[in-house]
């Protein structure tokens, strides 16, 4: 059996966006089996697919070069593997390459297409257009070890009986939340029909979200209460998860839940849509030309405005509903 010993240590979202390539890489390719180096905190996301064994680390324990290179002598000292996929090529991970590949390891490295992305988010450009899904970026480090890999960018519902949604308000940065009153606003709409669930995470997040439980009858808080386990199992059971671009839908797309996205300075067209969301669930203002300014959402508008948030209407989410 060949083995890939795999890593890629944030953020979140990223990481779990891995999940959905690695099953459908490995049923495809039964004969293989994948050790996923990442933090430990992540373990969860990958504990249903058969072949993967995961190895979390505390990244704090390996800092600077003899961190890392203590880190390349463990994981090779216990698992042996025959290839190297490097799925994040951070300076952390391009240490990690450098020690394998003096000691004779075939390493094999995720094409973020850097450029690709800095011209996406080039005010100035107009013409902007889809690239590569994350999804394919990393199945691509896969296929360059020679195996064949088609995704099929499908949901696979977890769970037959749904009921409820979820809310995720929250997002890492500014330029990717919709400004919360209007979120307050959709809340009060959507659980005069269906009982609305809160996810975050974070003490002020968690005291907003709780705030709101009080507020409106028909929701509920899980935000800071439940396990990653615990999560998963809870958005596996809902109709539908209302998230920003951010970790919340690469969950709904681990347990196979619908997931309509909010997107502001972001754009799918860098790749980090869900595994098999629809592009007819993304809520946007299109007619931006400014859009997309940022990959992650970490920019200041230069507008000054955020009219790529500012601009959406409720009702644009509830016509995706």
């Amino acid at each position: 059996m060949a083995r890939i010993l795999a890593y890629r240590f944030s953020a979140f979202g990223d990481v779990a966006m891995t999940v959905p390539v690695f099953r459908e890489f490995l049923e495809q390719n039964p004969e293989v089996e994948i050790v996923m180096a990442s933090r430990k905190n992540f373990e969860r996301l990958f504990a249903d697919i058969p072949n993967v064994t995961f190895h979390g680390i505390d990244v704090d324990d390996y800092k600077g070069f003899f961190g890392v290179r203590r880190l390349a002598k463990e994981l090779i000292s216990i698992y042996k593997p025959d290839y190297v996929a490097d799925l994040h090529d951070v300076i952390r991970t391009k240490i990690l390459n450098k020690i394998y590949i003096r000691k004779g390891f075939k390493v094999f490295k995720i094409n973020k297409g850097k450029q690709e992305k800095e011209d996406l988010t080039d005010i100035w450009n107009l013409n902007k257009f889809q690239l590569k899904k994350t999804t394919e970026r990393y199945a691509d480090v896969f296929r360059e070890m020679g195996f064949k890999v088609e995704l099929s960018h499908q949901l696979r519902p977890n769970s037959e009986k749904k009921s409820g949604i979820g809310f995720a308000p929250f997002a890492q940065h500014k330029g990717k939340m919709l400004p919360l009153e209007k979120s307050l606003e959709l809340v009060k709409i959507l659980s005069e029909k269906d009982t609305v669930y809160f996810f975050g995470g974070g003490k002020k997040e968690i005291e907003t979200l709780e705030n709101w439980e009080q507020q409106i009858p028909n929701t509920k808080s899980l935000a800071g209460k439940l396990s990653l386990s615990e999560e998963l199992e809870k958005i596996s059971g809902l109709k539908l998860m209302i998230s920003m671009d951010s970790a919340n839908m690469h969950l709904a797309s681990i347990v196979g839940t619908r997931c309509v996205s909010v997107w502001g300075s972001t754009h799918p067209f860098a790749g980090f849509l869900g595994f098999g969301q629809s592009e007819n669930d993304v809520v946007e203002i299109k007619d931006l030309t400014c859009r997309p300014c940022s990959v992650f959402g970490d920019k200041e508008c230069f507008r000054g405005d955020w009219a790529c948030l500012g601009e959406i209407s409720i009702q644009q989410i509830l016509d995706k509903i």
